[in-house]
This record gives C-alpha cells, structure tokens and sequence, in this order.
C-alpha cells in the first residue's frame, strides 16, 4: 500500500516527494522555515515546557529530601520515645523494687512489734498467774494453819491461838511441804 501512494505521487498526483531531485526545493524550503521556527518554538513552547519539568523535578528533589529528613526525624524520634520508655521502665522498676523493700522492712517491724506484744503479754499473764498462785498458797496455808489449831485445839482442849503456836504450825507446814517436793 506504502508503495502505490509513493507511485502515485511520482506520477504527478501533486504530493511531496523526497526521493525525487525535481522536489528539492520544497524540502530546501521546508528545512528553511523549520530552522527559522525552530527559535520561537523553543523559546515559546519548549522553554516553558523545560522549565516546567525542571521545577518539577526540583520540587521531586525537594519533595525526596523533605520524605528523608522527615524519615530521619520519625526515627530520632521514635529513638528517643524508646529510650524514655527504657528510662520510664527503669524507674518504675526501680520504685517497685523500693516499694518492696519498704513493705518486707515495714513487715519484719510490724512482726517484730507484735512478738515483742506478745512477749510482754506473756510475761505479764505469768507473772499474774504467778501472784494469783502465790496468793492461792497463801489462802491454802493460812486455812491449813487455821483448821490445824482448831484440831489441836480440840485435841488439847483449850484455845490455841498464840502466835507462838500458829508460828510452830506454820513452821511445821512449810517442813511438810519441803519434804514432799
């Protein structure tokens, strides 16, 4: 098909043929007003167009180091929230750890308090029992003198409450008493 309309045109069909020596000088005049449009077509249409990519690519660049310094930023950042974390953890650890401390002293003085409490209770409660036993002993004895010079008053028959004689029983039942224990 190329080949029958290049035919056709060098048969007279009137169109532009570049192969053919008579038609030079259209393509002499065709590379005549290119050169000479060439100037404002680069001024007005191609020099906008360069200066539009190029501003673009400035504003990519820009764009790039803005998204890298940003980036860098995020990272320094997220740097130092870790090492707060890291430093927030620490601390709580640290006040955790002091908190126990604190407890186990303030138990061991609590446990200490409360033997002590009970020690004095203790001794206390013996020391009562004590005296109330000695008190017992007492009122044993005294009964047992009592009941012993009444026997021996009826025995002797006559009263025998001189205090020489509830002296003697009395000797006579603390003897008693040392013997058995």
């Amino acid at each position: 098909m190329h080949v029958a309309l290049v035919l056709l045109a060098s048969e007279g069909g009137g169109g532009f043929n570049p192969l053919d020596p008579a038609g030079m000088g259209i393509a002499l005049w065709t590379w005549i007003i290119f050169l000479v449009a060439l100037f404002p077509i680069w001024k007005v249409v191609m020099g906008p167009v360069t200066r539009a990519l190029e501003a673009r690519d400035d504003r990519a660049t820009k764009a790039i180091a803005s998204a890298e310094a940003a980036s860098r930023a995020a990272q320094e950042a997220r740097a130092e929230v870790d090492q707060r974390l890291a430093d927030a953890q620490r601390q709580a650890s640290t006040m955790v750890e002091a908190a126990r401390v604190r407890a186990e002293t303030r138990e061991k003085e609590l446990v200490e308090e409360a033997r002590g409490h009970a020690a004095d209770l203790l001794s206390r409660a013996r020391a009562e029992i004590q005296a109330e036993q000695d008190k017992a002993v007492a009122t044993i004895r005294r009964e047992v003198v009592d009941l012993t010079l009444s026997a021996a008053g009826q025995v002797l028959k006559r009263k025998v409450d001189a205090n020489d004689d509830r002296r003697l029983v009395e000797e006579l039942v603390s003897a008693a008493r040392e013997k058995r224990t």
